[in-house]
């Protein structure tokens, strides 16, 4: 049966039943809540944890309890615990941030704080978050993670901070704004009082005053020394002369204390405890499994802890079960140094027999299904061969599973030599780096394992190796979108992995998908994205599922079927969680697009602005870019002509520098719309011909009153979306088309054109294709209204036409018609044209028809109006009108 781990660290250690009280400092405790934080900073053995959860029993508040280890310096580890401790006391931080935490690349840390803040604010009771030996956290990030939550904090909460050392984070700042409690090693002391006490009562030793005197003042207080002191004097005649014999500092003092200790005991109980402290945490049967018969005690590993409970030897119980526990750092630390004093004749031997302890564990682990921890006792036993196994896993490796730190960790600490001699090493180690956004090695990494392959016996498993480089190399060419080497090294994958390699084998099917979407095979694309995600889904494959839905997002968007991918690009954020993956760029991008194409421009901005804020934590992409472009063609559409032209300067430097030269035509076909906005007809006509974009040399031959030669460009590149079934490119040059037949005079044809372009167009919704041509557009759609086709849809769109004119008008201040000093605030164009009409007796359903306006907008104007002439009804409206003379 497997005994869970996680939930060790997230235990309240229960107060002592024979503990000294300290009311003083529970006390002083209890005043502090009104504070931010609580440090209680004091060198080992001080009694921190105990002071906490004594004043925890007794405290109304929830508490959630976080220990720390030195390998939660890993910031993606810190978060996870931390978020798990929170949950222990009904505080959620999300769907899918696990998924976040767990993936490649860099981790935003206080977007995924605010997260946690924003809901921590909306509970209503307040509660205590304690982080437990914070010392052994060496990450800058960490502390910045911890400064930026007590810079926030919601007075729901309050964080409690035991540590041997002060932790990296505005302290001083705290104490000036009242916002720190400290408990320091003088205030943990014990008093003569105390000590008397806590070695009577609790130690059960019979001392003079005297002696309890001498032993307070040379540990000075020092609560382990004194516990330390008391279990060696256990047993003695002279405990006087023993007292007087402690001299020194406190870390020899425990060294001299550690040696009488453990001299004092059994020698099955100091072979167990020397042999166990390899391990970070203990339970009765992993402790049998790695002593495996050594010791000569006829107790069990569980009674043996439960023995080291009770007589007080540094051991704490993690879990109410009392299943599992731990040795007090400090003392696991000295045991470990003394065991590679006592094991073996020689050093190599020692090593050797500590190795096999480590390797018991390891295969304990691995029996009860914890890979990780089988791999870490690997690793520390040396054994390469086992640690390969547990990453290579049994049907999905470590890597994919969010271990790629530690992994990585060990790849990088194995000699060269090692790495050369082993190709499964070289070819692990080029997937971790580029599953952490570090391609530059990956390639170094492949060719050595190469090398190692050259002389290999031909097997299945080395076929399966050989393919494995090629799917990390497809992967290399997805980033920089290179099809044909993506399909020859995707080919030479599938050609070469096991079939039961399902892991790989559905990544390259993903990797051929985006081959394929890349030379306009769409129907290929979409049929690889929807393998890869069926298998992804079964294998429980989280990135693959992630980036093929994404990958078929970009199909339906590319087909016109809007509604359809916003679905799928909102499940991809799903997927992403909360806060999401950077990858989750690509879902943003789709959806600030469609937005934009729905003329929802502020829903697409927010989208456009968080693609843009994900891209950029992904190295060597060049979805920066691509974001850029999009927030440019959103400013343009709300007037904002210079700064659209910015985002594209800002976009074509980033392209140039790290050369990408895919977004190039994606930069120009904007660049060129902004310049015809500024009329710069000629500066625009050079910048396409320049780069050769039909599309955009069409659009300036309009420009210039060419119709015929943009038709000229414009029929070629429709066959050719035909026959491929491009249903996007089809649309747009449709409508250009259409544009260009009435201003050649053809009208029959172009309303005709334009109806077939409206068919297509109603299904998705789209809006922008049409609007974002402008007068001609607005003309051609009151020819078709007028010719009774499709009415409905062109009325929609002409009802958006004026709400973009209008838009335009509120930004540059509207043109003002010359009226009366005596109205407050003159009427726009737009305002008199209705005016007028209200003057001739038709009313607000007739007004909407006659000026292709929705309903509301006229009544909107009709209280603009009313405001302005300061009147009530339509009658005093015209009365009024007529006296200032605008009728």
């Amino acid at each position: 049966m497997s005994i869970p781990i996680v939930s060790t660290k997230l235990y309240i250690p229960p107060p002592r039943a024979k503990a000294v009280p300290r009311p003083r400092l529970i006390e002083r405790l209890h005043e502090g809540m009104h504070r931010k934080l609580t440090l209680i900073s004091a060198s080992a053995g001080c009694g921190k944890t105990t002071l906490v959860s004594e004043w925890l029993a007794g405290c109304p508040q929830p508490a959630a309890w976080l220990s720390l280890e030195e390998a939660d310096s890993d910031p993606a580890r810190f978060l996870t615990y931390l978020f798990a401790a929170l949950q222990t006391i009904g505080i959620h931080s999300g769907e899918g941030v696990m998924g976040r935490l767990q993936a490649p690349g860099p981790l935003p840390m206080e977007t995924m704080l605010t997260v946690l803040l924003n809901k921590i604010t909306a509970i209503p009771d307040h509660f205590i978050l304690v982080l437990d030996d914070y010392h052994v956290i060496d990450s800058r990030p960490i502390d910045d993670a911890i400064g930026f939550l007590l810079e926030r904090m919601p007075i729901q909460m309050h964080l409690v901070i035991a540590t041997r050392e002060d932790p990296n984070l505005p302290l001083a700042r705290l104490r000036v704004r009242d916002q720190l409690t400290e408990v320091r090693t003088a205030d943990l002391r014990f008093t003569s009082t105390e000590a008397a006490e806590f070695l009577g009562r609790v130690m059960g030793l019979s001392l003079s005053q005297e002696d309890v005197a001498v032993l307070e003042s040379r540990t000075e207080g020092w609560i382990a020394g004194l516990q330390l002191a008391a279990l060696s004097m256990q047993g003695h005649k002279d405990a006087a002369s023993l007292i007087q014999s402690f001299t020194g500092s406190h870390r020899f003092v425990l060294d001299y204390l550690v040696e009488e200790v453990l001299q004092q005991q059994s020698a099955s109980i100091q072979a167990f405890m020397l042999r166990t402290s390899i391990l970070d945490r203990l339970c009765g049967p992993l402790c049998d499994a790695v002593l495996c018969g050594e010791t000569d005690e006829l107790l069990s590993g569980q009674e043996t802890l439960q023995y080291l409970e009770r007589a007080n030897l540094f051991i704490v119980p993690l879990d109410n079960e009392r299943r599992w526990y731990r040795y007090h750092h400090l003392f696991a630390d000295l045991l470990r140094q003394r065991l590679y004093q006592t094991v073996g004749s020689s050093k190599g031997e020692a090593k050797r027999d500590v190795a096999e302890l480590h390797l018991r564990a390891s295969e304990w682990y691995e029996d009860h299904g914890l890979d990780l921890e089988a791999f870490h006792h690997a690793a520390a036993a040396h054994d390469v061969e086992r640690a390969v196994r547990l990453i290579e896993g049994e049907g999905m490796p470590l890597l994919f599973r969010g271990a790629i730190a530690p992994v990585l960790n060990w790849l990088d600490s194995i000699p060269k030599e090692e790495l050369d001699a082993r190709p499964v090493l070289s070819v692990m180690h080029a997937s971790a780096l580029l599953m952490v956004g570090q391609p530059a090695d990956v390639e170094r990494k492949l060719q050595a394992a190469e090398k190692g392959l050259r002389d290999a016996a031909q097997d299945d498993k080395t076929r399966d190796l050989k393919g494995h480089i090629a799917a990390i190399r497809a992967t290399l060419a997805v980033n920089t979108h290179q099809a044909d080497a993506i399909i020859s090294e995707s080919q030479r994958a599938l050609d070469y992995l096991h079939p039961d390699n399902l892991p790989v084998r559905t990544a390259t099917t993903w990797t051929l998908g985006y081959a394929y979407q890349l030379q306009g095979d769409r129907a290929a694309a979409s049929q690889a994205y929807t393998e890869a995600l069926s298998i992804s889904r079964r294998i429980g494959h989280l990135m693959i599922t992630l980036m093929a839905t994404l990958g078929l997002g970009n199909i339906q968007e590319a087909d016109n079927q809007l509604y359809v991918a916003a679905e799928t690009y909102r499940h991809a954020l799903q997927l992403a969680g909360d806060p999401p993956l950077p990858v989750a760029c690509e879902a943003h991008l789709g959806l600030a697009r469609i937005y934009y194409e729905w003329n929802d421009l502020e829903t697409a901005m927010h989208h456009g602005q968080q693609a843009v804020r994900l891209a950029q934590q992904l190295q060597h992409t060049d979805r920066v870019v691509a974001g850029e472009v999009v927030l440019a063609r959103l400013k343009l559409a709300r007037g904002e002509v210079t700064e659209a032209a910015a985002s594209l300067a800002k976009a074509e430097h980033i392209a140039r520098r790290q050369n990408f030269v895919k977004q190039t035509p994606h930069i120009v076909a904007a660049q060129v719309l902004v310049l015809l906005h500024q009329g710069l007809v000629a500066a625009a006509a050079h910048l396409a011909q320049k780069h050769e974009l039909p599309v955009s040399q069409a659009r300036v031959h309009l420009a210039q009153g060419e119709a015929s030669a943009a038709l000229a460009l414009l029929q070629p590149l429709r066959e050719q979306a035909e026959a491929k079934g491009w249903e996007d490119e089809r649309l747009q040059v449709m409508v250009l088309q259409a544009v260009a037949l009435h201003a050649q005079g053809e009208k029959i044809k172009a309303v005709q054109l334009l109806v077939e372009a409206l068919t297509i167009a109603q299904s998705g919704g789209c809006i922008r294709t049409f609007v974002d041509e402008g007068i001609p557009m607005r003309r051609l759609l009151r020819e078709a209204v007028t010719h009774e086709r499709m009415p409905n849809y062109a009325g929609k769109l002409l009802e958006e036409f004026e709400e973009e004119r209008l838009n335009g008008e509120s930004k540059s201040g509207p043109r003002q018609v010359r009226t009366d000093k005596s109205l407050i605030e003159p009427l726009s164009t737009r305002e008199l044209e209705i005016l007028q009409l209200i003057a001739q007796g038709l009313s607000n359903h007739e007004i909407s028809g006659r000026l292709f306006l929705a309903l509301s907008t006229v009544k909107g104007h009709n209280r603009s109006i009313f405001d302005k002439l300061q009147v009530k009804r339509r009658t005093e409206a015209v009365a009024r009108a007529r006296d200032l003379g605008l009728l």
